[in-house]
């Protein structure tokens, strides 16, 4: 990797909230996403690949954005693989807790998107415990939407 994309890559990351034009909409879109990979010990590369392609569509061929998405789900993944204090629980109550406060947030969870991470999964039961995941998740969309 290119030492300037690390640099800025770190730049941004310690600095997302201030330099990223509606951060709290995209770290709520990265969680949804991490949610879903994460469910998945097995997880690769190509969901984050997707993740992009999805991003892409979403932020409208804005490519930077797109990769910043992916970085921050990656992030997201990693901390809860970690064990550095986030798991699935925690994760899930922080969007339930995102969800109330900024209720348009339900929006941005895109089940068709989160559909498409689930074609991934090699594992039946995983793949399984992802679709709960989005049920939950499209429920939680409905109500937030009511």
């Amino acid at each position: 990797m290119r030492l300037s994309y690390r640099v800025k890559h770190h730049f941004f990351s310690a600095f997302r909230e201030f330099f990223v034009h509606h951060h709290g909409s995209l770290a709520f879109r990265a969680k949804i996403f991490a949610l879903i990979i994460a469910a998945d010990e097995n997880s690769m590369v190509e969901n984050y690949i997707l993740v992009k392609k999805i991003a892409i569509r979403i932020y409208r061929n804005d490519e930077q954005r797109a990769i910043l998405l992916m970085h921050s789900t990656r992030e997201i993944v990693e901390k809860i693989f970690d064990d550095n204090g986030l798991n699935m629980d925690t994760l899930i109550e922080d969007i339930k807790h995102d969800l109330k406060i900024v209720p348009r947030y339900a929006n941005k969870i895109d089940i068709d998107s989160l559909r498409g991470l689930v074609s991934l999964t090699e594992d039946l039961d995983t793949a399984h415990y992802q679709a709960n995941i989005i049920e939950f998740l499209e429920n939680l969309k409905l109500e937030t939407i009511k």
